[in-house]
Parts: C-alpha cells; structure tokens; sequence
C-alpha cells in the first residue's frame, strides 16, 4: 500500500541554544522537507514549556508558508479548548487566502502545557475546557459556512473566505476520537508516538474506517533513522511516555517526570504517575521503511507524520533526509549498505 510522508516539528530547544535558534531550524527543516518531497510539514502547540519554542501554529504557519513554495503547512495541532472556534476559523481563513490549496488545520484536545498555563489562556473567560466536541462541531460549521438558522451565530461568516478551505484533521490517541473525526468529516490523525498501544491504534482505525470509509487516515510515528541499525537504537536511547492520570479520570502525556509531577501539583487533586516505553521506531531507513509500510497495510494508513526526538540537530536532519530518500525512490537494493548523508 503506498502511502505519503509528512513532518512534525516541535521546534526544540537544544543544549546551549535559545528560542531564536530553534525557531530558525524549523525554518530550515521545512525547507529541507519541501526539497526531499515530504508532503507536509506540521508545527505543534506547548505553552509555558522551556524545552520547545512553538508555542502559536497559526503564527509560525504564516512565515514558514512564506518561505517555501509547494509543500502544505499546519498544525499539528491547535488545542481548541483554549480557543474561540470563529477565531481559529479567521485565522486560517487568512492563512488559506495567502497560500489557498496549501494549509492544514489540526486541532487537539490536549492542553498542550500544565494547568497553569491553561488557567492563563482561559484567564477572564467562562471557558472550562471540557466542550471540545461542541467546539469542533462549531468550527467545522462555521469554515464551511453551515451554521444553523437556529444557531445562535446563525449568519455568522469567517472573512475573509479563501478560494480553498483548509484540510481540516481531527488529532488523537482513542477510538473515541476517531469516531468524533469520523463523524465531522476530518482527516485523523492517531497520534502513535503519544500512545504506542498497538491495541489503541487498532480500534481507532477501525472505528474510522467503518464511519468514514474514504476518510483521511494518518498516523503520527516516532522514527529515528541511522546509517546503521546500532547508531539509530544509540541516538533513540531509553526515551518514555509520561502519563498523568488524574484521581477524576483525565490522563495527560508529558515529557519528563518533573513535568509530570508539575502537573499533578498544580491540577490540585491526587494524581498518579506511569512511565511507558515510548515504542520508537529505530534503525536504518530500510528497517523504518519495513515498519511503516506494515502499518500501512494493516490499518490502511494513507500518510504517516514523522516525529523525531534526537536531542541532536545534526542526527535529527539526517534522519528525515535517510527516510526521504529512500520513500521517494523505492531503491532499496540501490541503497542497502551504502546510507550515506548529504548535508
């Protein structure tokens, strides 16, 4: 089954750096995965978080949609519960009119940082958060200029309306939300590197397929790619899942223990911390190939967005450059033994 590629960035902070930098090597990634033929390029929402600088998609969307020219742009993704569902709308409407045929809008229900920085978004609002699936009902409405003559927004038009909407995706880690971006009509997107339960992703897809059978599947992966299978299991290392499970059900993915524990303080009711593997796909190009490709055919995946946390800059291009490589040219034998990287 063929199958397309995509990026996920998150632009980290690096050892010595600051935001400035990182933000400039997502500049640069972007450019680069535009040049190797991936098809998207997706930046991610974390608030109040010193480890990575995109904390505003819709922002950083606009300067890297103006520094490439063919390979869509979006959000990987926008936390919607933060959000007016009319000003997510604007502002990719806008996005859309400057680049039409060339935007994605992704939109998530985690919070994307700790309850402080959630209290701070929602500060002087009614908001609690917990309306997401009223939110995305309402956004996809309101971008296709469907709203109800009941509705109390009835009339309502996101201006300015671009010649082509943006490719809406629903992200998440459940059958449950497949069965809600089924039911909108948005792309899903299964968010594997959050949640490597292969039993999860299994009901997810399931669960869309049946509901939306010519929807857009897409799984986000974590990949490390190497020019040896050693270097590529050295460079992913003993990387976990953090999980908060909060005493009244909600459980949250962070990506240290402190952070964990952050959390748990500041949600202000008994928490409990797990640790999983976080179920990397590590080796060479032809080994990620292999692995993808059974994905693909198993759960009848149409993209895989790639998501790779070396916490080396040099590494991380190469390993995006080796998987690119050798997806666009399908050479493997040309390429068994001889994984070369130019920078």
């Amino acid at each position: 089954m063929s199958y397309k590629l995509g990026i996920l960035d998150q632009s980290p902070v690096f050892p010595g750096t600051h935001a400035y930098h990182a933000l400039q090597k997502t500049v640069h990634l972007a450019r680069k995965a535009e040049e190797w033929g991936y098809s998207r390029f997706w930046v991610s929402e974390h608030h109040h978080a010193k480890d990575v600088s995109g904390s505003s998609p819709e922002v950083l969307i606009s300067y890297l949609l103006a520094r490439t020219h063919s390979i869509r742009i979006g959000s990987g993704g926008v936390m919607l519960q933060h959000y007016s569902p009319y000003k997510v709308a604007e502002n990719f409407h806008v996005l859309s009119s400057l680049a039409p045929g060339r935007v994605d809008l992704g939109i998530g229900k985690a919070p994307g940082g700790l309850p402080l920085s959630t209290k701070a978004l929602q500060f002087g609002t009614i908001n609690d958060g917990n309306d997401f699936e009223e939110r995305a009902s309402l956004l996809k409405k309101i971008i296709e200029n469907s709203v109800e003559d009941y509705h109390p927004l009835a009339g309502i038009l996101a201006t300015p309306v671009p010649p082509e909407a943006p490719e809406t995706f629903l992200l998440g880690a459940s059958s449950k939300s497949a069965e809600l971006a089924a039911e909108l009509g948005y792309g899903f997107v299964f968010a594997q590197f959050i949640n490597s339960d292969r039993t999860a992703l299994e009901e997810a897809a399931r669960a869309y397929r049946q509901r939306l059978p010519n929807g857009r599947l897409i799984v986000a992966v974590g990949v490390v790619a190497a020019p040896t299978q050693q270097e590529a299991e050295q460079l992913a290392g003993d990387q976990k899942n953090i999980k908060v499970h909060l005493q009244s059900g909600r459980s949250v993915t962070v990506k240290s223990l402190e952070q964990a524990k952050s959390f748990g303080d500041q949600a202000g009711e008994p928490y409990e911390i797990e640790e999983q593997e976080a179920n990397l796909i590590a080796g060479t190009s032809i080994y990620v190939k292999e692995i993808l490709s059974e994905l693909a055919n198993t759960y009848q995946v149409d993209e895989f967005i790639l998501h790779t946390p070396i916490p080396k800059e040099a590494e991380r291009l190469r390993s995006f450059q080796l998987i690119s490589e050798l997806h666009s040219k399908d050479e493997v034998n040309k390429i068994k033994g001889n994984e070369e990287y130019v920078s």
